[in-house]
């Protein structure tokens, strides 16, 4: 069977390249789990913040992250694995960023509402 033009060949690679690919997918699922958990505990188990609704616009933050965070691993993971099997360079990554971006917004807005509770 001819193979088309634009189609690189692929090659079976080393076991360990692709075991140590599915690990860094997991460690990334394993992260979206513990936000989306955060997420649930915040709507869930915290007390009203001084602002109505804060814990709602936390959970949801999380839970969004958690779902980017999925979806990056996904996407990362399927990258990784295309780049091994036909000896291309990796991909350039942004998931990190994204994630923690989203962490650092997420403790700023955390630290107005202690310094809100502490002040009212």
């Amino acid at each position: 069977m001819d193979q088309a033009p634009d189609e690189e060949p692929e090659h079976e690679p080393d076991y360990r390249f692709t075991l140590a690919n599915e690990r860094t997918f997991l460690a990334w699922l394993r992260t979206s789990l513990s936000l989306l958990a955060a997420g649930v505990a915040v709507v869930q188990l915290l007390p009203e913040f001084a602002v109505p609704g804060t814990r709602g616009v936390v959970g949801g933050l999380l839970a969004a992250l958690a779902v980017v965070t999925a979806a990056g691993g996904v996407l990362r993971w399927r990258g990784v694995e295309f780049a091994i099997r036909r000896g291309r360079p990796l991909p350039r990554q942004r998931l990190p960023w994204v994630l923690a971006g989203g962490l650092v917004v997420l403790a700023l807005f955390g630290l107005v509402l202690v310094g809100l509770r502490a002040f009212a």
